[in-house]
């Protein structure tokens, strides 16, 4: 009989753990919100008793005293054979500043903001910096979504595909971003890569983008192009295994360029299919909203 698996799903509140739930839910899986931590290893019991084979959590800030317990209990959850894969959804400050403005919502942590001659915005942040304090661990031990500049569509998509892969083994994910639009915080390593030859500045190729064969073949007649690829997958090879022996689930691998266009692209379009062969490989394009 095949084991139960858990996604436990935290995060910043404002991050789209509610998104992910529903993804989940469209999936197939048995979803709880906002349970109690305290209850969750009775939770797992009793859905083992009913022979419930798919099953997601999401817990959040609100639960802040009982939080500190829960990464003990997901080991004891693997120790008894259940498959945990934590998901931690993420975003930048000014993001979390700007949803909660939008929605009109208050922050679970931001008491002083109802109080009157308080700076509504310096509350917020600082409800939302001590909200990363509080949730760190957690964050520490899980496979760290950045949904700072994903629809509610793309989040969903996002979740679908990291758990299409397989549990057991170690998956890369290559992630390409546009630096002027910031860091992805969900990255474990970052490459710059804005010093390679850009084809925005080719007037042929600068509507086009690193999926397209003519980008392709711009960057492959460019060798510091191929020394950065193999510099990269060089990188990659020495420390994977090692990774993967320290039981990490999830390595996510972003390549910045200017854009985040055609070069950074075009280079995990090349990593994905050169690491595709030994493991298991998942590729994302930010700014162009593909997975």
């Amino acid at each position: 009989m095949a084991p139960l698996e858990l996604i436990l799903i935290t995060g910043m509140s404002g991050s789209g753990k509610s998104v992910a739930l529903r993804a989940l839910e469209d999936a197939g899986y048995f979803c709880v919100d906002n349970l109690p931590p305290e209850l969750l290893l009775q939770f797992v019991d009793l859905e083992q008793k009913n022979a419930r084979r798919r099953v997601a959590i999401a817990m959040d800030v609100r639960s802040a005293n009982a939080l500190p317990q829960v990464p003990e209990d997901l080991r004891e959850l693997m120790q008894r054979g259940v498959a945990v894969r934590p998901l931690f959804l993420d975003s930048t400050t000014d993001t979390l500043v700007r949803r909660f403005s939008e929605t009109r919502r208050r922050h679970p942590l931001s008491k002083a903001s109802a109080q009157a001659g308080v700076d509504q915005h310096r509350a917020v942040v600082e409800a939302i910096e001590l909200e990363r304090e509080l949730l760190a661990d957690l964050r520490e031990h899980a496979h760290v979504i950045d949904s700072s500049v994903l629809r509610a569509a793309q989040l969903q998509d996002y979740v679908k595909a990291l758990l299409s892969a397989p549990h057991a083994q170690l998956t890369l994910v290559f992630e390409s971003f546009a630096f002027k639009r910031g860091i992805p915080v969900d990255a474990d390593y970052i490459f710059d890569v804005r010093m390679l030859p850009n084809p925005h500045y080719e007037p042929e190729l600068k509507a086009l983008t690193g999926l397209d064969a003519p980008v392709a073949e711009y960057l492959q007649r460019h060798g510091e192009v191929e020394e950065m690829f193999a510099d990269i997958a060089a990188f990659l090879d020495h420390w994977l295994e090692p990774l993967a022996r320290n039981h990490r689930s999830y390595v996510t691998v972003g390549i910045g360029c200017t854009g985040g266009q055609h070069r950074s692209v075009y280079l995990v379009e090349r990593l994905c299919e050169e690491f595709g062969e030994r493991w298991t490989t998942l590729k994302r394009h930010r700014e162009l909203g593909k997975f």
